[in-house]
């Protein structure tokens, strides 16, 4: 498995796919780094008079809730509906899912869209399927692993996604497919959007490789192992971002498959 994500990750560095982000203001910069700095493109754009031609010119859609309002909203969701129609990869990030009821609601709307990837913390996958209303037991207890497994196989079954729940232990969910990866640091916790450039990264591997299971893992793979390395070398948060964005750019085969912590 190793060595067919390190082929991924060269092959995104020889591919540099365009990445359309509707994105949060707080991760923009960083996400947009980020991207450049691991082999894609990426384009920030929210206008609605704009937004089909985006989705059409790119290869992916990354539509990150982060900082919602009724504008970007509509935006999101045209967006996703222009994917759909041209056969095109978009993920979900549902940044602070279950926080509110109109944060919910657009959320339930954009999973009638049925994303191609969701990526999200567990409290949030969990908050996922309580705003599906499926069954899933647990969702309104302290996030617990086994608890978001079973709430991020029920998303999986009920909208045909690929479903990756980050944290301290990244655990990839496909159909009869399952992933851990043991990589990262605690420092990356410390600074912010980390996780909105993770599904930026997972959108530029899903826009060139078909099988969305191994595109996500590639993501999360290349991520945690850049931010483990770039942590070791890093006096706190501040560094690490510089330290982090670098590693995503020279990365070489042997840091990669050495660092590479691939669970059960």
């Amino acid at each position: 498995m190793e060595n067919i994500l390190w082929q991924h990750i060269q092959h995104l560095k020889n591919s540099v796919p365009l990445i359309h982000n509707i994105t949060n203001y707080v991760v923009m910069n960083n996400t947009a780094n980020a991207l450049l700095a691991a082999g894609a493109s990426p384009i920030m754009a929210h206008a609605q008079s704009e937004i089909e031609d985006m989705v059409t010119i790119c290869q992916a859609l990354v539509v990150n809730i982060g900082t919602l309002d009724e504008y970007w909203s509509m935006s999101m969701i045209n967006a996703a509906k222009k994917a759909n129609e041209l056969g095109k990869p978009w993920i979900l990030d549902p940044v602070g899912a279950g926080a509110t009821s109109y944060r919910n609601e657009i959320i339930a709307k954009l999973l009638e869209l049925k994303p191609t990837i969701i990526r999200a913390n567990a409290s949030e996958i969990m908050a996922l399927a309580k705003v599906s209303n499926l069954p899933t037991k647990g969702v309104d207890s302290t996030a617990k692993s086994n608890e978001a497994i079973e709430a991020a196989k029920l998303l999986t079954k009920e909208f045909a996604s690929v479903v990756c729940i980050s944290g301290e232990t990244d655990i990839i969910l496909g159909k009869d497919q399952k992933l851990s990866l043991k990589n990262g640091n605690a420092l990356m916790a410390k600074v912010t959007g980390l996780g909105c450039s993770a599904s930026a990264i997972t959108a530029a591997f899903a826009a060139i490789i078909e099988d969305k299971f191994e595109a996500t893992s590639a993501a999360m793979a290349l991520m945690g192992v850049c931010g483990e390395i770039a942590a070791k070398n890093s006096a706190g948060p501040g560094s690490l971002q510089l330290n982090l964005l670098d590693k995503l750019y020279n990365i070489t085969e042997n840091e990669f498959i050495t660092h590479l912590k691939i669970g059960e």
